[in-house]
């Protein structure tokens, strides 16, 4: 059974180490909205007994919202990872929102510690 750990994403190149697959390559599908991504490489690691994935993020990959690539194993159509790219607007204002939240939360913490403060005294 194959299995895709990531290692790391840095300069527009993600990597991951691929175990389970012995001596013959996997046959892998690295897709963006159902289109193959181009230039992905896999290198046997003898000495780990490993293979090494890096796949470049494509360019129409960056844009305003959500966007995933998938990664599969080809043979069995079995999803071994994907990675998940947010950006824009959209993540702006999640944040704005998630921070507000939190505030609300410790205002009202604060205030309850300020109660049991007097009522304790």
């Amino acid at each position: 059974m194959l299995e895709l750990t990531k290692t790391k994403m840095r300069q527009g190149l993600w990597e991951g180490i691929l175990t389970g697959a012995g001596d013959t390559q996997p046959n892998l599908s690295v897709t963006h909205q159902q289109v193959a991504v181009p230039g992905i490489t896999l290198t046997r690691d003898a000495a780990s007994g490993h293979w090494a994935l890096r796949v470049p993020i494509p360019p129409e990959a960056v844009s305003d919202g959500v966007q995933t690539i998938l990664i599969t194993d080809a043979d069995s159509q079995t999803r071994l990872g994907h990675l998940t790219l947010i950006a824009g607007e959209a993540l702006g204002d999640d944040m704005r929102a998630e921070i507000d939240l939190l505030r609300a939360e410790l205002d009202m913490l604060k205030r309850a510690f300020r109660r049991h403060c007097l009522e304790t005294t």
